[in-house]
């Protein structure tokens, strides 16, 4: 045999893209694979015979070193997100992992260090990048996979291209106004301005100045000529949010609007043309407010030209994890806390809840669990009481019946974490072994030297094949 020639398991830990090393009970590093000397920035051979801690000078050498732990116990550690500083003084973000190394008669010969480089993953920019195609899961602001969503996400830009009126209807929270915002920033008028008028939060007569403008003395307090939202839209979009909730008379007064595309400031008889596109969005039923006579007919039609529907947020639960991961993201980069995992039992919650405030309220709670967590993973106790108040997916079944088989079998993988079957030394170390190979059981399977077979078999053994 040729002694230059590289053995075997060499060529192994050569080809894994993460970063392995082992040492012997002295900490003594005794091999150093090609990943490793790219995230160290140092050769195989000035790594082997050093003291890991020379090569990792982290706060985890000297508050609790995880390989003294694991050769005490025989049991890995949870995987850790730590900083290391490579050859060059560079800050290089990396996943840790730690498996114990048996020899043939199972001895304890020392201990693996997998090493899962997190640069390109840091180098993501925080807010995905929209760029509006419906095949991907992210549209502008918006976040889902769910075939809803992906439904809406297509309708937008045809929509966007007309110039046609739009009742977006969803429950609150749901984004009804960033559905409206995409159809402008889409539109051919996306340079001129977009303007929100709350139909629900004002009384009749402020409604009509706000929107057609006044002139000075029309009214009591009016000091001042002011030009309406309208005229502020023009050549652009105008969005009637919570059109449901306006009087009848204003309703007279929007339909002649829309109909002959004038208006008159309070206080003038000078009539104007509006060149405005108008949106109108309503966390109600309009059909049903027509047949019960609190809306007018002839408004409906004239607004629902073309109908959008955002779906609430337990209608679509497979869009959690995408909107957990999306504004968790955000709220790192805005808190600077590295938090980026949910726990089993939170996500388990996260699904059982029913949202009654929509992604907004989804918003709240993550801003919420920010401020608890202090270390890098949301857990269940991190969560508004009356989000875990009851299991009821244990209970009852709760919503999950409306989660397609796949779609529970996500849900299903992560609550079985918890399974006692996984709490074994040898299945905490086959875990180890797979997250750092992110799952992909042909890497895991070359990592341990076995056969994929037999891989397939220990994961079943310990109830893993969810994953």
């Amino acid at each position: 045999m040729n002694p230059k020639r590289p053995r075997f398991h060499e060529l192994i830990l050569d080809s894994l893209s993460d970063g392995v090393f082992t040492v012997d009970h002295d900490l003594v590093i005794t091999s150093f694979n090609h990943a490793a000397e790219r995230i160290f920035g140092i050769s195989r051979g000035e790594a082997i015979g050093q003291k890991c801690h020379e090569l990792f000078h982290t706060g985890i050498c000297q508050e609790g070193c995880t390989v003294k732990e694991t050769l005490r116990s025989g049991e890995p550690p949870r995987p850790v997100r730590i900083d290391i500083r490579n050859s060059d003084g560079e800050l290089v973000p990396v996943r840790v992992s730690t498996v114990v190394l048996r020899g043939p008669e199972e001895e304890l010969m020392g201990a693996i260090r997998i090493l899962h480089d997190l640069r390109d993953l840091d180098a993501m920019p925080r807010e995905p990048a929209a760029d509006d195609r419906p095949e991907n899961n992210s549209f502008g602001e918006m976040v889902g996979g769910s075939p809803a969503m992906k439904k809406l996400f297509k309708l937008i830009p045809d929509v966007a291209a007309t110039e046609a009126t739009v009742l977006i209807v969803g429950a609150s929270g749901t984004g009804k106004e960033l559905v409206a915002r995409a159809l402008h920033q889409l539109s051919p008028r996306r340079e001129r301005p977009f303007v929100v008028l709350n139909c629900g939060a004002l009384p009749d007569t402020l409604l009509e100045s706000e929107l057609f403008g006044y002139r000075k003395g029309a009214f009591t307090g009016a000091h001042l000529n002011r030009r309406g939202l309208l005229a502020q839209a023009e050549g652009g979009t105008l969005l009637l949010d919570e059109i449901c909730d306006t009087s009848a008379a204003f309703q007279v007064k929007l339909l002649r609007v829309l109909q002959e595309g004038e208006y008159r400031p309070l206080g003038t008889s000078e009539v104007r043309t509006m060149d405005v596109r108008v949106l109108a969005a309503c966390n109600r039923d309009l059909l049903d407010m027509v047949r019960s006579g609190t809306f007018r007919e002839d408004l409906y039609y004239r607004l629902c030209v073309i109908p959008m529907h955002v779906p609430p947020l337990c209608e679509r639960r497979m869009d959690i994890p995408l909107l957990l991961r999306h504004f968790m993201a955000r709220l790192s980069a805005q808190s600077g806390k590295q938090i980026d995992e949910v726990a089993p039992a939170a996500l388990a919650t996260f699904y059982d809840y029913d949202y009654p405030g929509n992604v907004r309220e989804l918003i709240n709670i993550l801003e919420r669990a920010f401020v608890l967590c202090h270390g890098n993973r949301i857990e269940k106790r991190h969560l508004p009481e009356e989000m875990w108040r009851a299991d009821r997916h244990l209970a009852t079944g709760g919503t999950r019946g409306s989660l397609r088989p796949s779609d529970r079998a996500i849900l299903d993988a992560e609550v079985e974490k918890d399974d006692p079957r996984r709490e074994s030394p040898e299945a905490l170390k086959l875990i180890a072994v797979l997250e750092a190979n992110n799952w992909n059981r042909t890497r895991t399977a070359q990592a341990l030297g076995i056969g994929r077979n037999t891989l397939w078999r220990r994961m079943k053994e310990y109830g893993l094949l969810s994953r």
